[in-house]
């Protein structure tokens, strides 16, 4: 098993540090005659990158991605895949590795420092090395090749809560979410944001968030019962991502407030006398029952962790097991769960393009 791949059919493996020269990433399985560019991913790295408001990390990272091997000009002159390895890599530019020099020996609280040297007796102190965030740059290059395999499929993200202000449901407008630095669906909750945010970021402070990603033209029958799960899978995915700590689906720990008639998706017969499949009258499951997609919206939400770097001195112990304080400089989110959220929208894509293949393989043609 390797620790640095996801994904069963349509698998990709990452590599490269934080503050290395390069981050990339090799994706396999990818069918071949799939219409890719360069600039196609592009768009999506760009909706991740650093720097593009003060609610996030001031580093300045192009982010731009080079496409090294996989696809090729077709008879019309399109680009597309060849059905070889895709490698992806995007080079660093905007490393400070200076503002790391005075912790290489501290553990930083809430980072994985302790735990690398437990496991690796040796870790990179330059932002975290294979730990950092920076990583999920090539997930969602992955994610927009990912996007492309499963026909009609539609995944979008959104910031719904960032500390504890949520938004308000009722205002939900997708369009709205390209609109603002905070991926918001909903317009009258921008100012809250920010107004709540520059008080964090003022203080050296930082906060969590929920993100939702809701994934449709997802056809039913992906995933399986038992260990083969599509929510399963889901759920690791999300869990993978970078201060990640909770995962739910569908309404998810809500359902501890529902009554069966209430949580239950009653269902009518759809057009053609039902021929298409049922219609749904609500969608507490997420858009999958017994572990297989129902046809339904797939709603996943997972709840992101404050940012670990601030500003404020707190107490640790150094690589000696002496007591010490600690105060993080450089340049960090104080929300990262803002960014979180094309790279959970990348996830859920990379999922359910491994399931699609994976019940074609199996049942054929779906």
């Amino acid at each position: 098993m390797s620790h640095n791949s996801f994904g069963h059919l349509f698998r990709f493996t990452t590599w490269g540090e934080s503050h290395g020269p390069a981050i990339g990433c090799v994706v396999d399985g990818c069918p071949s005659n799939i219409p890719i560019s360069a600039q196609e991913i592009q768009q999506f790295l760009d909706q991740r990158k650093p720097g593009q408001s003060r609610f996030t990390t001031q580093r300045q990272e192009p982010d731009e991605v080079k496409i090294l091997s996989g696809v090729f000009d077709n008879e019309a002159g399109e680009q597309v895949t060849t059905g070889t390895p895709i490698s992806l890599v995007i080079e660093n530019q905007d490393h400070r590795s200076k503002d790391y020099g005075e912790i290489k020996d501290k553990y930083r609280p809430g980072h994985a420092d302790y735990t690398y040297i437990q496991k690796y007796g040796i870790r990179d102190y330059r932002g975290g090395g294979r730990s950092s965030a920076r990583e999920t740059a090539m997930r969602v290059a992955a994610g927009a090749i990912a996007r492309k395999v499963v026909p009609r499929l539609s995944v979008r993200g959104a910031l719904v809560q960032v500390g504890p202000h949520k938004i308000n449901r009722e205002n939900w407008d997708w369009d709205q979410v390209g609109q603002n630095p905070f991926f918001a669906p909903d317009a009258q909750i921008v100012d809250v944001w920010a107004d709540y945010l520059d008080g964090i970021r003022k203080n050296g402070s930082s906060i969590g968030a929920v993100i939702e990603v809701v994934a449709e033209g997802v056809p039913a029958g992906l995933g399986a019962p038992v260990y083969g799960k599509l929510d399963q899978d889901i759920a690791s995915a999300m869990m993978s991502i970078n201060a990640v700590k909770g995962v739910e689906i569908g309404a998810g720990f809500a359902s501890a407030e529902l009554t069966g008639e209430e949580n239950a998706d009653e269902m009518r017969s759809g057009p053609s006398g039902g021929n298409e499949g049922p219609v749904f009258l609500s969608n507490h499951a997420g858009g999958v029952l017994g572990g297989i997609s129902s046809g339904q919206p797939i709603v996943a939400r997972f709840v992101v962790k404050p940012t670990s770097s601030i500003l404020t001195p707190r107490r640790t112990v150094d690589a000696q097991g002496q007591d010490t304080d600690i105060l993080t400089k450089g340049r960090h989110d104080p929300c990262v769960g803002i960014r979180a959220v094309p790279v959970g929208e990348a996830m859920m894509a990379l999922v359910l393009a491994d399931h699609y293949l994976l019940h074609r393989g199996q049942q054929g043609d779906c």
